[in-house]
């Protein structure tokens, strides 16, 4: 099969098991680097990737990403936003909704929640229907005064599926003949959901109306607009799609109470690739020690090769490609050995006895996008490094190095 002679030639000094043993010693580990750094880059993104996706998953998919308040504005006029917000590409649906903070109450403990009144008669606005571990979700938005709390919530307040526990709204409050007091009522706990995400530790639902009626809200009240969109972290390009009819309405989003856990994932996410990128970058370095000792070694061969012919650019592309090839060989088997770990990371660790709590597994997210990304840079480096001992071959001259040959 034919060849060009620059690449040729290259290969060839790139396979070859005879010369110098230390530049051999250093391009090994060159090609060593280069691997294990792009298999923990690989391994650390998917990990990082699938930890964001859980996250995403199950908190805010409990929560609304865009709530728009009902204050100073009619029913007819929430009812008109809501058609409208619906046709924007970015909305997987709207309901209505209210929330409130509450105290749970049993004889053991109680505990502050933060308890959301849903209308939604299918659930699709909230993925909570997926996270149902007992009882049935549809008796807590179609009866008065059921509520469903998390297993977490279950274990500490001491009460299971239809026990009662009183619901105390401390911003509501009633006339009694011994004084104001918060507005209170006994609720049937008729689901338990879970998540395993810190979610657990202060939310629970019950019914709009149940919400209403123990908020002591008249019927006239407005419920607020609760926006579900498609993708969380779309949020700005919906904002400013949506901005022309939202400009009287006053909002919060989810980035006001769960922003600060996902811009430290994130920051995280990116402080560990900076650190794992630099054992890519220090192989690198490697292979650029390795070419220039290499030319040095190889001079009076390229004086040779140019005597026959060879211009000083195609001495430059040989060992360009022989720099290539330790960085391409690197790549390659550190992006295997990467998606490799990445899927069977769990069984390892459970391998070498590394059990997570509660024999929770790793989440993980290939992103291919990123990590073709990763694959890119790193091969990227690698022709970068071997532009200067290329160009110093390139300036051999022949004359001067077979003078005493």
């Amino acid at each position: 099969m034919f060849q060009p002679v620059s690449l040729f030639i290259g290969l060839r000094y790139s396979r070859s098991s005879k010369g110098n043993a230390f530049i051999s010693f250093i391009s090994f580990f060159s090609i060593a680097g280069i691997a294990i750094g792009l298999m923990a880059l690989f391994t650390v993104s998917s990990v990082m990737n699938g930890f964001e996706s859980s996250l995403k998953s199950n908190m805010l998919g409990l929560i609304p990403h865009v709530e728009i308040q009902a204050k100073d504005h009619s029913k007819a006029q929430m009812n008109s936003l809501k058609p409208a917000l619906e046709q924007s590409p970015y909305v997987d649906h709207v309901s209505l909704y209210r929330h409130g903070e509450a105290i749970l109450q049993t004889n053991k403990d109680l505990h502050g929640v933060l308890l959301q009144g849903l209308y939604d008669n299918n659930g699709s606005l909230y993925k909570i229907t997926d996270k149902i571990v007992q009882g049935n979700w549809q008796s807590v938005l179609n009866n008065n005064y059921n509520i469903a709390i998390s297993r977490y919530l279950s274990r500490k307040l001491g009460v299971g599926l239809g026990d009662k526990l009183r619901v105390i709204m401390p911003n509501a409050s009633t006339y009694t003949p011994l004084g104001r007091m918060p507005s209170q009522r006994l609720f049937k706990i008729a689901a338990i959901y879970e998540t395993g995400s810190e979610i657990d530790m202060g939310l629970a639902f019950t019914s709009g109306v149940s919400l209403q009626r123990v908020l002591k809200l008249s019927n006239n009240t407005v419920p607020n607009l609760s926006v579900s969109l498609h993708e969380p972290f779309a949020l700005d390009q919906f904002m400013q799609d949506s901005q022309h009819i939202l400009n009287d309405f006053k909002l919060t989003d989810w980035r006001s109470s769960q922003g600060t856990l996902f811009a430290a994932v994130a920051m995280e996410k990116r402080i560990m690739s900076m650190l794992l990128g630099l054992i890519v970058l220090v192989a690198v370095f490697n292979i650029v020690s390795a070419l220039t000792m290499m030319v040095s070694e190889k001079q009076s061969e390229v004086a040779i090769l140019q005597t026959l012919g060879l211009t000083p650019s195609q001495v430059q592309t040989v060992f360009m490609v022989q720099g290539l090839y330790n960085g391409v060989i690197g790549t390659a088997v550190g992006a295997s050995l990467g998606i490799l770990l990445s899927l069977y990371i769990n069984e390892l660790l459970a391998l070498v006895g590394l059990n997570l709590l509660s024999g929770i597994s790793l989440p993980v997210k290939f992103d291919v996008v990123s990590l073709s990304v990763i694959a890119v840079l790193s091969l990227a480096m690698s022709f970068l490094a071997t532009l200067y001992p290329a160009r110093q071959a390139a300036k051999v001259n022949p004359a001067e190095v077979l003078r005493y040959e």
